[in-house]
């Protein structure tokens, strides 16, 4: 069945290149955009639907370049905290994707240290041999937004070699880099390593050249989270510019921060180091949310020693081995994360009785429970035995206004969709699953005016289209696939907040995916038109 003919009209059109917004109308036929003309040139009995968009801006849908949908998706593929914020593709796969397995993983799932309830996906995760069977899958389901995705750099470590620490050696690596080639072949946007966890924190710079290597053949990216953004940022930014001038790769770098105060002074200098790069000729580029904290699991503050061999919990219950832990968590220029822990908020609990930690700091409640706080983050994950998902108050706001203008900047989520229905029961998460990209919109553009409307825009769609090789993405465009997105630019705003982290953006009224208007006047369809978004590769 064809999608209605939809005629949007007298809407501020702002195209996602960064020039200036102009009236006019947009005509969605299909799955694609079919004119944009000056108001009032498209008769309305083209149309089988007219909105009126007086008011309100129409733009490309927005491209979340780093978002952790994968097992939300799999319980629900709506996508609303998402798509209420005018989200219309999800590119997942920071360190972890459930496909390609085989080889050396034995449960792709509990790779992830998360106790998210997945129902049959859990057992289907075992037979996804081939990157490609994760998103025909996803696709056969019904999603909202178009999916695409990295290869998680973890799972390719884990497929060749497990979770050992040390170096590949010669038939390891061969099995990386053929793994990675079919994965590219499948539509892969490349290799993403996420290098404060295990078992990608066990990878060096000369295997992840190797692997780059042939992500740079089928014209991929190669995305990092940094190996610090504290102590060693400086160092941890040095080797991903090493690693991308060695391959011959263009890199992301995923949510540019400087995490504690110690280390927000160094921002400026990163800027000035990524600006020299790429007057080098470098293709470097980054990426960012709108929060003062980010969020992460609480098993993040021990060594990543911890995790080899898939030991992490047998680890923690050896009395030798935890006084060895202690230690090393009490020495903050080791850890990344281990630091300040008067600024880090579990609240990713799932048993009954540490409930009543939600929202309150790691030292409050070592207090309650008349502990060192070591000892209770211990005690806290072996009573979970999951991750724990963790807020970590830790960045400058001053840095976030400095880092938005940057050319080279995208915006992006580092969070997964949710439905408050389903998500309140779960538990708090951070804001940003909810809020990110119209606090952009609303709090840095309209109130703070950090950076112009255009470029915000720019920033959230053709940037990422372009960086990732998304065929007829990302603009607005005559023969573009209709991913379009209408928003008061007065209203945008996050609802969500630390306290209160289930609550949906407002001010999106209406997106279309791939034609198909999957939100109307503010509420879900039920549509699921998304389709797989493909790298060069493909």
């Amino acid at each position: 069945m064809p999608n209605p003919t939809t005629l949007i009209t007298n809407s501020r059109i702002i195209d996602g290149t960064g020039n200036p917004w102009f009236w006019g109308d947009l005509l969605l036929q299909d799955e694609r955009i079919a004119a944009i003309a000056s108001p009032g040139t498209i008769a309305h009995d083209q149309a089988e639907t007219i909105i009126d968009g007086k008011g309100k801006v129409v733009c490309p849908g927005f491209i979340d370049i780093q978002s952790h949908s994968i097992l939300p998706l799999m319980v629900d593929g709506h996508c609303l905290s998402k798509i209420t914020q005018g989200v219309t593709t999800e590119i997942m796969g920071e360190g972890w994707t459930p496909a390609p397995t085989g080889g050396r993983i034995r449960d792709p799932y509990s790779a992830s240290l998360v106790n998210f309830d997945v129902g049959e996906w859990r057992e289907r995760m075992k037979g996804w041999a081939r990157f490609g069977d994760w998103m025909e899958a996803m696709i056969e389901q019904g999603v909202s937004p178009n999916i695409g995705s990295f290869v998680g750099g973890g799972t390719l470590r884990a497929y060749a070699k497990g979770f050992e620490m040390g170096p590949a050696n010669a038939d390891e690596l061969a099995t990386m880099r053929r793994i990675m080639a079919e994965s590219m072949e499948d539509g892969a946007v490349g290799i993403a390593y996420a290098l404060i966890y295990p078992p990608d924190t066990y990878v060096k710079t000369d295997e992840i050249v190797e692997v780059c290597k042939v992500v740079a053949e089928y014209n991929g990216v190669y995305v990092s989270h940094l190996r610090s953004e504290a102590e060693t940022f400086h160092e941890a930014l040095d080797e991903t510019i090493e690693i991308g001038r060695r391959a011959d790769c263009p890199v992301e770098v995923y949510h540019l921060k400087a995490a504690g105060q110690p280390n927000w002074h160094k921002m400026p200098a990163i800027i000035d180091k990524i600006h020299e790069a790429r007057s080098s000729g470098l293709d470097i580029t980054a990426n960012m949310y709108p929060y003062h904290a980010s969020g992460t699991g609480l098993a993040a503050m021990l060594p990543n020693w911890v995790s080899a061999d898939g030991k992490f919990f047998d680890n923690l219950r050896d009395p030798n081995l935890r006084k060895q832990i202690q230690t090393e968590m009490s020495q903050p220029e080791s850890l990344q994360m281990a630091a300040q822990p008067e600024v880090v908020m579990p609240i990713g609990f799932e048993k009954p009785e540490n409930m009543q930690y939600v929202g309150k700091r790691l030292t409050e409640i070592a207090e309650m429970r008349n502990q060192h706080w070591t000892e209770t983050t211990i005690e806290l994950l072996l009573s979970e035995e999951q991750r724990i998902g963790t807020i970590y108050f830790k960045i400058s706001e001053e840095n976030i206004r400095l880092q938005l203008p940057q050319p080279w900047i995208k915006i992006s989520t580092d969070a997964g969709g949710y439905d408050p229905i389903w998500g309140k029961p779960l538990g708090p998460t951070h804001p940003r699953s909810y809020g990110t990209f119209p606090r952009v919109l609303g709090k840095y553009v309209r109130e703070e005016k950090v950076i112009p409307l255009e470029d915000a825009i720019r920033k959230m769609t053709s940037s990422v289209a372009d960086r990732l090789g998304l065929k007829d993405r990302g603009l607005l465009r005559e023969g573009y696939f209709a991913d379009v997105v209408l928003f008061d630019p007065e209203t945008i705003a996050d609802r969500a907040t630390f306290e209160d982290s289930h609550q949906l953006s407002v001010g999106v009224s209406d997106v279309w995916v791939n034609g198909v208007r999957v939100l109307v006047d503010g509420e879900h369809s039920g549509a699921t038109p998304g389709q797989v978004v493909k790298g060069h590769g493909r």
